[in-house]
């Protein structure tokens, strides 16, 4: 499924335009709800994990998540668009 479109683009160019932490929380709050917000820490939570090489019984527990979605954030970490592993690399280079 391609999820390429103007409106795609758009909200990707709004997310970028974010300036502070504070304004992320604001246009996430009014554009998502608690739940999704949730679901999506949750995921690069345990994407953080995965790199770190925790075990997926111990993520479940540490993060509260199933199996099945530790299987699916493994496959996009390592066999996905490359979007988590981005992240993750930028996020320690940041803290070193």
């Amino acid at each position: 499924m391609n999820i390429r479109s103007e409106s795609a683009d758009r909200l990707f160019r709004a997310i970028l335009s974010l300036q502070s932490v504070d304004e992320c929380y604001a246009f996430f709050e009014d554009i998502c709800t608690i739940t999704e917000i949730k679901d999506m820490c949750q995921r690069l939570d345990t994407a953080f994990l995965i790199d770190e090489g925790i075990s997926y019984q111990k993520i479940s527990d540490l993060i509260g998540v199933s199996t099945a979605t530790i299987s699916r954030v493994s496959r996009c970490l390592n066999y996905g668009a490359g979007g988590y592993r981005a992240v993750i690399d930028r996020m320690k280079e940041e803290e070193e």
